[in-house]
């Protein structure tokens, strides 16, 4: 009996290990590369294996902000919306990504809600390595193509701390 249980609970755990959610997912703060200021809180989450990212607060900006300077449309878009005519906050600007292992997502894209262009986007959890990476940091990567782009690199945060920029 003893070794019955032993052997459920280690499969019980093998299966919490399978189903874990990605490094990727979860609250993070970006930041301005040239002031290191923040800039917006995201959600950052995987739904039937695609990637998506939406904005939960701005920085410096009004809270319903209206993304006017992005075109009515984009392909691959996740919801049928004109963009330009919807609130930053709470939208979609990362979507179709698709994991190529755990941490690592490609394939999908990035809308800059400041310009309206779209890039190729990936995503990489980069772990806290003490280092070059202080703490666990997510690489987010904008591409127009042949990899000519540029990184940011996130923070970590509380769903709290994501939602509270002003």
């Amino acid at each position: 009996m003893k070794k019955l249980t032993l052997i459920v609970l280690i499969a019980l755990c093998a299966a919490g290990f399978c189903f874990a959610a990605d490094p990727v997912e979860g609250y993070w703060i970006s930041y301005d590369d040239k002031t290191g200021k923040p800039t917006a809180g995201w959600h950052i989450y995987a739904e039937n294996g695609v990637l998506y990212g939406k904005i939960l607060s701005l920085y410096g900006f009004a809270q319903d902000e209206l993304a006017v300077t992005c075109k009515e449309s984009y392909a691959g878009y996740p919801v049928q919306v004109k963009v330009n005519q919807q609130k930053v906050v709470g939208s979609f600007w990362i979507f179709g990504l698709t994991s190529t292992k755990a941490g690592e997502w490609s394939g999908g894209s990035v809308i800059d809600a400041n310009d309206g262009k779209m890039y190729k986007c990936k995503i990489t959890f980069r772990v806290k390595d003490g280092k070059k990476f202080a703490e666990d940091t997510l690489e987010m990567r904008g591409e127009i193509g042949l990899g000519i782009g540029r990184s940011q690199f996130w923070k970590s945060a509380t769903k709290e701390q994501a939602e509270s920029l002003r």
